[in-house]
């Protein structure tokens, strides 16, 4: 395909796709030690009263985003998966839309074969000029989701899913982007799920609304897979979320430097 080839003659476009999509179970997407709960894992669930509590709570919350079942991922998630809503205006969306779409453009179609099998339907390009307009739009996102002092990518990476697009669960590579992934979601609604690596009834869903941006770090960037689900799967707390044409804009920290003994 295309891509494919493109990648074979072009290492810095190979670089593009790989960023963000590491190879499930491989062991480059493995990160150095980093803190997570050292809370013992189980199996056990919650009972109905539980649960129905639990969900009432978070609809009530600043986490209205996040549906889920299991009290230890909740625990991560409003420590580890942060989702602003409206974190831009109809405007500025715009403003984005607008200056992404004509390189976006250039890519005449949508691709169905990414190089690890963890996309289907997309394009996706990196950018680094900006324009007067979009600078601020990105600083705030930088601002918020990076602590003062933190090395970040100079390369802003740009993932349009078509309508009929998915992602399959993945952990992003640790090659190429450090413990923080902060993501702008444009035009269409979506449902993120992420699954704990070694325990796969630990589920959540998160509600992404256009304008919103989220921020992914730490135990929910290393310990879980992530992935945005079909159109015909797209559902949260059973009601159905349209999907159609999404653009993500995502920032990232610069991956810790390699130590040798």
């Amino acid at each position: 395909m295309l891509l494919r080839t493109l990648f074979r003659s072009n290492p810095s476009q190979e670089h593009c796709a790989m960023v963000l999509f590491g190879r499930n179970c491989s062991e480059f997407v493995r990160p150095p030690p980093i803190r997570t709960s050292t809370r013992q894992q189980t199996t056990q669930t919650p009972d109905t009263d539980q649960l129905q509590h639990l969900q009432n709570e978070l609809s009530k919350s600043k986490f209205s985003y996040l549906h889920c079942h299991v009290p230890e991922i909740v625990e991560v998630c409003q420590r580890d998966m942060l989702v602003h809503e409206n974190f831009i205006s109809e405007e500025e969306e715009e403003i984005l839309f607008k200056e992404v779409e004509p390189k976006l453009k250039r890519i005449l179609r949508y691709e169905f074969d990414h190089w690890d099998d963890a996309i289907h339907g997309y394009r996706e390009v990196e950018r680094s000029d900006w324009s007067e307009q979009s600078q601020p739009i990105l600083q705030r996102v930088r601002r918020l989701a990076f602590p003062p002092g933190v090395p970040q990518l100079h390369l802003v990476h740009v993932l349009d899913l078509a309508k009929e697009g998915w992602i399959k669960p993945h952990v992003d590579s640790v090659k190429f982007a450090g413990n923080t992934i902060a993501g702008l979601s444009l035009l269409s609604p979506s449902v993120m799920r992420l699954v704990h690596n070694d325990n796969r009834g630990w589920v959540a869903d998160v509600l992404l609304k256009p304008r919103s941006l989220y921020i992914m770090r730490d135990a929910m960037r290393y310990d879980y897979t992530h992935e945005i689900l079909k159109a015909e799967e797209s559902k949260f707390r059973g009601e159905e979320v349209p999907r159609n044409r999404r653009v993500s804009v995502i920032c990232r920290n610069e991956p810790p430097v390699a130590t040798t003994d």
